[in-house]
């Protein structure tokens, strides 16, 4: 493995970076402070064009799952976009749709450890989802990256997803677990999503993203395409939680 470094706004720095490589990782990088759709609209456009410039004999981009579904599921459409820019570079393309990471649960463990709270955007709380360590994406994705030059044209689509689907409530046990008291998951009610993103430093588009993809996610939106290949990841939620952070 061999690192470079280059703006991701800079298209002929990219484009070095990417300049006789065997493999290349693609993930586009979100702020949830600014612009997010226009700043990664600009960022898959330069990553597109690099790759179309260079073409590395084997291309793995990280995508999500619902990047199938054309319309209503917020960030997700983002990673549609990727999908459909880096369509049409002429090298060897796998998109890996990744579930939502277990990992993120942990930005709720304050309200866990402190009230005994688990707040869910994720409705009803009992009803099980597809999610993911992300160590586990990792892992697939490292080893695609080996197939170099293997064809596989048009591009393949992969799914990664955890040996399981968990809810709410799982995640609620699981700390209630590692940090020895109750803590219960309950449905955080859809009028405070956006002042609880916001006062999580989200910017206003970010936060109407991420509401948009919740709701696609409680319609039973967000899966795996419909006769997709799916591989499943071996870390258990509880193993993804159990080293939680001291603070």
């Amino acid at each position: 493995c061999t690192l470079a470094m280059a703006d991701l706004g800079d298209e002929r720095a990219v484009t070095a970076a990417f300049r006789g490589a065997d493999a290349a990782l693609v993930i586009c990088p979100l702020r949830p402070s600014g612009d997010v759709e226009g700043e990664a609209g600009r960022v898959i456009d330069v990553l597109g064009a690099a790759l179309a410039s260079t073409r590395p004999p084997s291309v793995v981009a990280i995508s999500d799952y619902g990047a199938h579904v054309p319309a209503g599921t917020g960030i997700t459409l983002i990673l549609r976009r990727l999908e459909e820019r880096l369509r049409a570079v002429s090298t060897n393309m796998t998109f890996v749709r990744s579930a939502e990471h277990m990992q993120n649960w942990l930005r709720q463990l304050r309200a866990a450890r402190s009230r005994g709270v688990l707040p869910s955007l994720h409705h009803p709380v009992t009803r099980p989802f597809p999610t993911v360590s992300a160590f586990d994406v990792g892992k697939v994705a490292a080893e695609l990256l080996e197939l170099a030059g293997e064809s596989r044209r048009p591009p393949r689509v992969i799914h990664i997803e955890g040996p399981r689907r968990y809810a709410a409530a799982d995640v609620a046990a699981s700390f209630a677990r590692s940090l020895g008291r109750a803590v219960t998951a309950v449905e955080l009610p859809r009028e405070q999503w956006a002042p609880g993103l916001s006062a999580g430093g989200l910017s206003e588009g970010y936060a109407r993203l991420v509401m948009e993809l919740q709701d696609a996610h409680n319609a039973g939106l967000i899966d795996a395409e419909p006769g997709g290949e799916v591989r499943r990841g071996t870390t258990e939620l509880e193993q993804a939680l159990d080293d939680l952070p001291s603070a």
